[in-house]
């Protein structure tokens, strides 16, 4: 992570020499030294350790301490002293300093001393991030998958998880992109940084520059403190840039320019800063039509789609609806505290036989409503919205299940009697698809909505010949 120091202190030699010491790439000085406005730089330098001498702070110093302390970015405070006085130093601490050196100490015990509060700084702000985090942190493993079509992508998404390659992930709105970017952040090497995210549709046209590379004290109407950019707070992590195929077209430059040799200059500002980050982008865009309306410049769709993952919609993996169910059942159960242990198989044949144009997104939203709704232990298909009870009954009707006595059904658990349930759907649907096609495999599956690889897989698991339904 990139950590953005403030030195201010007047003995000269000092100032240089600690200077010098913490020049690093990962560390951002803004040195302000001896001039008369030091110490309202200070408060509007955005930064996150400030090394301040105690001659600079404003009188009565507990106050100006105080003031340090109740910046937006509750910096760790490093003053230095000019005489050696327990007295002096405790009252310092009492008044807040976290740190109070003596300016008459070794060079080397001084820098030594603020090399050691800089490590501190990190691991404060990677405890914080990780509390944030808390325990729904994505994982590769939430996209385990039933479904063939998803097996195939996710051996593609292991195989670019530890690279640093820009990645492009395309799909329908609803799918997971963000979710999978998450995901491949936390198993990548870089899952102690920071991830980062930017909805490039979401933020005005006039902003997205300064939220993107930050901006200096001044450098427009309202700028009265620096801030710092997304690519700069992510440095040592994972950008990831949401709906770039929304991004103006002259921030596509810029963008651009950063992605030639990753160094952003914020608005207002003199000097580029070196950035370590892997950018993940997302669209549901089709970017090559988008690039042939001159929506989209092609030079940046050939940087960011150096790795192209495109995430399959759930209609082309409803085998996946059952597992994903029970998920969100056990997610939203606790959430909203509705005791909600299971699902009809009435309506889990609803939920199957539904289009899914919002994918997953969709799905979670429906299941966290029925279970508000729900008045049982078990979500009913007077639960779902009306349009699945339509669907319902016509399942219902076209599709019966096999008859099974009581004790029958409840000698096996419920997992495997939803997947003999989910087998008599596909069996009959395929059927009903194979019929109406002739046995012409390849037409049944563009009903079917599914590769034609993926429904031969699954007629040679369900005992389907195409040539049993070209005689009907």
């Amino acid at each position: 992570m990139l950590i953005r120091v403030g030195l201010a202190v007047k003995d000269r030699n000092i100032q240089k020499y600690l200077a010098q010491k913490l020049s690093d790439p990962d560390i951002r000085l803004e040195s302000f030294g001896r001039e008369r406005t030091a110490w309202q730089k200070l408060l509007r330098s955005g930064c996150d350790v400030i090394v301040v001498g105690e001659s600079l702070i404003p009188r009565p110093t507990d106050v100006g301490i105080t003031i340090l302390n109740q910046l937006p970015e509750s910096p760790t405070t490093v003053v230095i002293h000019d005489t050696d006085s327990s007295e002096q130093h405790a009252l310092l601490a009492a008044a807040g300093a976290d740190v109070v050196l003596y300016a008459g100490v070794s060079r080397k015990s001084l820098s030594e001393a603020i090399e050691t509060t800089l490590e501190s700084r990190r691991q404060f702000i990677q405890k914080r991030r990780m509390i944030r985090r808390g325990f729904t942190e994505p994982k590769i493993s939430d996209f385990v998958s039933e479904s063939q079509v998803m097996q195939i992508f996710m051996e593609e998404v292991q195989q670019v998880i530890a690279s640093d390659s820009p990645i492009l992930l395309l799909g329908e709105t609803g799918v997971g992109k963000e979710h999978l970017a998450k995901a491949i952040h936390a198993e990548s090497p870089r899952s102690a940084g920071p991830f980062i995210s930017v909805n490039t549709a979401a933020m005005p046209e006039q902003l997205l520059e300064s939220e993107l590379f930050g901006h200096e004290q001044g450098a427009f109407t309202g700028a009265v403190r620096c801030r710092r950019g997304a690519f700069e707070l992510a440095h040592g992590g994972t950008i990831f840039l949401d709906e770039i195929g929304e991004m103006p077209v002259y921030m596509q430059t810029k963008l651009l320019q950063v992605l030639q040799n990753y160094e952003v200059r914020p608005i207002g500002g003199e000097n580029t800063i070196w950035v370590d980050v892997r950018v993940i982008a997302a669209t549901s865009r089709n970017l090559e039509e988008e690039i042939a309306q001159k929506g989209f410049r092609q030079d940046l769709y050939f940087r960011l789609s150096v790795l192209t993952l495109k995430i399959p919609p759930l209609r082309d993996r409803k085998e996946d609806i059952p597992a994903m169910v029970r998920r969100f059942l056990a997610l939203f159960r606790h959430k909203i505290g509705r005791e909600v242990n299971g699902v009809s198989d009435e309506s889990l044949l609803a939920l199957m036989q539904y289009g899914w144009p919002g994918n997953i997104r969709e799905l979670m939203n429906v299941i966290e409503r029925a279970i508000l709704l729900c008045k049982t232990d078990e979500l009913g298909i007077d639960d779902l919205p009306t349009m699945f009870q339509r669907n319902g009954s016509v399942a219902g009707s076209m599709l019966p299940l096999k008859d099974l006595a009581d004790t029958e059904w409840l000698n096996k658990p419920l997992q495997q009697i939803q997947k003999e349930v989910l087998n008599q759907v596909e069996r009959r649907y395929l059927e009903l698809a194979l019929e109406k096609t002739g046995g012409r495999v390849g037409r049944a599956a563009q009903i079917a909505g599914i590769h034609p690889r993926g429904l031969y897989n699954k007629m040679k698991r369900l005992n389907l010949r195409k040539e049993d339904f070209k005689t009907r």
